[in-house]
């Protein structure tokens, strides 16, 4: 039993005395002890070492002592799994050396076995949930088909993904057979999550609003359905679609407990779309986090009153930057904890 189930309780709907707080991205680069390991090992090094990741994982857990771990990883071992190759560059991010530009490409991506290919992973969730001893819930995740799509297709990063974009518009039928094999493989991926001990799955659909509403449910929203749909009777489920508003009524009744918000989506709006029947995440501006400590502290009261103490976990509306003072970061999780109605 775990001994902080506030994240859990939020997820089922129960009533809680003050909301659960993490934030995404909380194991990473604007920690210092996190850059120290960051000049030791490159970046697919800390990955792939279940020991490595398990301490990357810990860090902020010791540092400022959130209501959840998220398991440190990438959306984009799903892609080297399936065997596409995939580099991070220093300075500039993703890399794909031979992105995906013909059916012949996708007709040999395979369907990987997981234990196999993402055992690391799994290896990394035992270990971390041991070291965590049952102190706070565990995060898996996984990117949408979509998301991982684009870094394939347009080979690295993107503001708009337009080569992502143009190959579904002049190859609609193999890219929906490039992006059923991406959801299949993510489905067992997140089953061994599971089964290795996640607590709760969160799907990253980041370039999800890149799309218009029309072709977000096309080629997005059909993909995630089928994953919650394989997962949602066995764990929680967050759905995050950044720059998704539009899609809240559908994600709501798509058997989720959880939908995660940017920041340009209000409580009232998403509240008024789910007719109050999800919880959500969110939706904290994460460079509000360069203002002043009681700005901040200011700023999350304000939030979670407006989102309530029931159905609402504490985050910001997408992964924290590197720039940003950890006593701010802590200033955001403790604003939570001293919250009282």
């Amino acid at each position: 039993m775990i001994k902080n189930d506030l994240l859990l309780k939020a997820l089922n709907g129960d009533p809680c005395d003050r909301p659960p707080v993490w934030m995404m991205r909380q194991a990473g680069r604007y920690l210092p002890e996190f850059m120290k390991l960051k000049k030791k090992y490159d970046f697919f090094t800390r990955c792939q070492t279940p020991e490595l990741a398990t301490k990357i994982t810990l860090m902020p857990i010791k540092e400022l002592n959130p209501d959840a771990a998220i398991i440190f990883s990438d959306i984009l071992v799903v892609l080297q799994a399936m065997g596409i190759k995939v580099e991070m560059k220093n300075n500039f991010g993703p890399y794909i050396p031979e992105p995906i530009k013909t059916k012949k490409q996708i007709e040999k991506i395979i369907v990987p076995n997981i234990e196999e290919s993402l055992g690391y992973v799994l290896e990394a969730i035992k270990l971390t949930k041991k070291e965590l001893n049952s102190s706070i819930p565990l995060i898996g995740f996984a990117g949408a088909p979509w998301t991982l799509f684009c870094y394939a297709v347009q080979g690295s990063g993107s503001k708009n993904f337009n080569v992502a974009k143009e190959f579904i518009f002049k190859n609609p039928e193999i890219s929906h057979k490039f992006l059923q094999k991406i959801t299949n493989t993510t489905i067992e991926y997140l089953k061994s999550k599971i089964n290795s001990g996640a607590d709760v799955i969160q799907i990253f659909d980041s370039w999800g609003g890149v799309l218009s509403q029309k072709d977000y449910y096309l080629f997005s929203w059909n993909y995630i359905k089928q994953i919650i749909d394989s997962i949602k009777d066995s764990t929680h489920a967050i759905i995050f679609a950044k720059g998704c508003w539009y899609a809240i009524k559908e994600m709501s009744l798509s058997g989720a407990s959880g939908i995660g918000l940017d920041w340009t989506c209000s409580a009232k709006y998403a509240k008024s779309q789910s007719n109050n029947n999800i919880t959500f995440q969110g939706n904290y501006d994460p460079a509000r986090l360069l203002s002043p400590i009681p700005k901040i502290k200011d700023d999350v009261k304000k939030m979670i009153k407006e989102f309530g103490t029931k159905n609402y976990i504490v985050n910001l509306g997408h992964g924290i930057l590197p720039n940003i003072p950890v006593s701010h970061a802590k200033a955001f999780i403790e604003s939570v904890k001293e919250f009282n109605t």
